[in-house]
């Protein structure tokens, strides 16, 4: 028997103050059976921080390997941006660089082999890659049930999470691939 994903209803207000960018979202964020509750938080802020007209998360989830976790299209269908998750390999992100506008990164792992595998891939440069510190992540991870109303704050580099009464914090670094 075949295991089915796990649906995770988020309601999200979102302060980024960095971007000027003021939401509430009511996000539906279905798990695979193989992702982790780290990865798939890391997802969700992605989406939440990359927030702008035509994101979504990818169809087919985890297991369309042809496709970004999130991405962002125009009313025509042009992919804008490829939005990953975690280290993604060098290949995959060569396509990403030839087949967006824009390739983003959210990650809480180590940069280094990342950049190691930067020779190489189009456009490596303007690959913008987020860190988020992985204390907030295993805070929110302990902290976090299926059905969850948060609010997250982006402001000067830090990232600010209040969930149930509890105040998370934690930077999220902003950097690019190569360069």
């Amino acid at each position: 028997m075949a295991l089915t994903a796990t649906v995770h209803r988020f309601e999200v207000s979102l302060s980024d103050v960095d971007r000027d960018v003021y939401e509430t979202f009511d996000l539906r964020v279905a798990q695979h059976p193989s992702e982790s509750m780290r990865f798939l938080l890391t997802r969700t802020l992605a989406y939440c921080l990359s927030y702008e007209e035509g994101i979504t998360f990818s169809k087919g989830g985890l297991s369309a390997a042809e496709e970004p976790p999130v991405l962002v299209r125009d009313a025509t269908g042009l992919l804008l941006a490829w939005i990953d998750v975690g280290s993604p390999s060098a290949e995959r992100l060569h396509k990403a660089a030839k087949a967006a506008r824009r390739v983003a990164i959210f990650t809480h792992s180590d940069l280094a082999p990342l950049r190691r595998e930067a020779e190489g891939i189009h456009k490596a440069a303007t690959i913008e890659v987020f860190r988020i510190a992985p204390e907030l992540l295993d805070e929110l991870e302990r902290r976090i049930q299926r059905n969850a109303a948060f609010e997250v704050t982006r402001s000067e580099g830090m990232l600010y999470v209040t969930l149930d009464g509890h105040h998370l914090e934690g930077e999220i670094d902003r950097t690019f691939l190569a360069g």
